[in-house]
């Protein structure tokens, strides 16, 4: 099976063999203006506490962050890149629609890279001993430490506004921080961000079917006839070296062994998940060779052929264009290979931040895509327990569905989920993303947005600006802005009484 990470917020886009494919959130590398001459990014580091909730640990760790002061003039803001579930990348530190902002508004930017991700290593490995620390309750002290220790070491005015952004988990951070910091933070845009923990996530596929289905109704159908007919094959046992053959298993399919069958089908899912998720969002691997661009469209256009008959073949087709899009000859999805890789608690281990990412779904959000219906358009092979087990067989026991459980009531319960309470949040999403199903679309509360993007995907707003642009997201950028000017001459004791739901299509 071939597993991808997506780093969540201002990171790298990374793959690996295996790994928490599963788990669909982040975005890609921004695609730099040739007409901005960036200066050379250095890497700092900033002294952190190992443990923010236990005054008698003295441990600290070092802390990647980045700077760019070429916009700022005395008396601007100063706007925060919350990192995610990945290396940071540094070219977000010089590009994206926050540093068009930034320079609108004469802001100084920071960008900090998220704990246990990347290359800030609070513990010496990655054992789940060390794990214990990792959490979105100590990443978010750890931006509040962060904003601190800038103010002191840069001499910010006291008077200045930080302002975080976020995409994907970054996005869900940026709306926590303000809410349990609000002293700290004046402001935040939450992009593409789910404030909702749910162990099932049965919702995702049903966004990814209804995109599917927007452009091609015969897309899904023949989706649906294709899984029906690889089930009915597994099932009979017959035929098994037609399917090894035609979807180029790196390893002969046992079908008595049902992880490994539901592995599969998760794989062949993610063909169809991983390109609605990121469809058109100018991410930087999108703009470099129009010809390699793949697109829900490209999809449906393979599995409509009327020249390939069987929809088995099309689906088949399908797994071979992405094998070849992603340099890869077969298609990996044994199950004990993947948990291997997953045990690995080495820092240089090729599955390093899956291992991390993978231990935060399993003790605070879940978040797992389910296809459990008879009905399902991909099948019925992947239930929730196939997730939860791999808690157990990855970290151990005591991982099981019961603390799990109790894991996504808590973030629940500590950050208000839908109902979250804070003040000046602009929260923005895109109705092709499926995590827009988690997230808020529209508002309740005083002074804060949401923005709803018709025909957009995930984290498509944080990108800068193309003449490739859907008119609704040139629409949204600009109303973000607007948003951001009008609080940044807020002081932090007053609030507006406004509350805005805007929604953008392409009318």
């Amino acid at each position: 099976m071939r597993f991808y990470i997506y780093a969540f917020l201002c990171c790298v886009w990374w793959d690996v063999t295996f790994g928490a494919r599963r788990i669909k959130l982040g975005l890609g590398e921004p695609n730099s203006p040739e007409t901005r001459n960036a200066q050379p990014v250095v890497d700092y580091w900033f002294q952190q506490k190992l443990d923010h909730f236990n005054p008698t640990d003295k441990r600290t760790w070092k802390q990647r962050y980045q700077i760019n002061q070429d916009f700022y003039k005395s008396g601007g803001p100063v706007f925060l890149m919350i990192g995610g579930e990945g290396k940071m990348s540094s070219k977000w530190i010089n590009s994206g629609a926050w540093i068009e902002y930034a320079e609108e508004f004469n802001a100084l930017c920071f960008q900090l890279e998220h704990r246990f991700y990347g290359d800030s290593h609070p513990t010496e490995d990655a054992s789940t001993a060390n794990l214990v620390y990792l959490s979105s309750e100590q990443a978010l002290a750890d931006l509040a430490e962060f904003i601190v220790g800038m103010k002191a070491k840069y001499n910010i005015p006291p008077e200045s506004k930080w302002i975080a952004f976020g995409g994907s988990y970054p996005g869900s951070l940026a709306a926590w921080l303000r809410m349990k910091y609000p002293h700290l933070v004046h402001a935040a845009v939450s992009s593409s961000g789910p404030l909702l923990a749910k162990i099932d996530f049965y919702e995702y596929y049903k966004v990814v079917e209804d995109a599917l289905s927007t452009y091609k109704p015969a897309c899904v159908t023949q989706i649906k006839l294709a899984n029906q007919m690889l089930n009915a094959i597994i099932k009979s046992g017959k035929e098994i070296k037609y399917i090894n053959k035609k979807f180029k298993l790196c390893d002969p399919l046992d079908r008595n062994n049902k992880k490994d069958v539901s592995n599969l089908f998760e794989s062949l899912a993610d063909n169809f998940a991983e390109i609605v998720q990121y469809n058109k969002d100018n991410r930087k691997s999108n703009m470099t060779d129009t010809n390699a661009i793949i697109t829900l469209e490209t999809l449906c256009d393979i599995m409509t052929n009327e020249s390939i008959v069987s929809p088995l073949e099309k689906y088949a087709a399908v797994n071979d264009r992405m094998l070849s899009s992603n340099n890869l000859t077969c298609t990996d999805y044994v199950y004990e290979k993947e948990v291997n890789i997953l045990k690995n608690v080495s820092w240089e281990s090729s599955a390093a931040s899956s291992r991390q990412w993978t231990y935060q779904t399993c003790t605070e959000f879940g978040f797992y895509q389910t296809s459990n219906q008879d009905e399902h358009v991909f099948g019925n092979k992947n239930p929730v327990n196939f997730f939860t087990d791999m808690c157990v067989d990855v970290y151990g026991e005591k991982f099981n569905t019961d603390l799990l459980a109790k894991g996504v009531d808590r973030t629940n319960w500590m950050y208000g989920e839908l109902n979250i309470k804070e003040t000046r949040v602009v929260y923005v999403h895109g109705s092709v993303d499926p995590w827009h199903a988690l997230g808020i679309t529209r508002t309740k509360t005083v002074n804060t947005a949401a923005i709803y993007i018709v025909g957009t995907a995930h984290c498509a707003n944080m990108y800068p600006s193309a003449t490739t642009d859907l008119p609704q997201l040139t629409k949204a950028r600009i109303a973000i802005k607007a948003f951001l000017s009008d609080w940044l001459t807020i002081s932090d004791d007053l609030d507006s009484t406004n509350q805005e739901t805007v929604r953008f299509d392409s009318k």
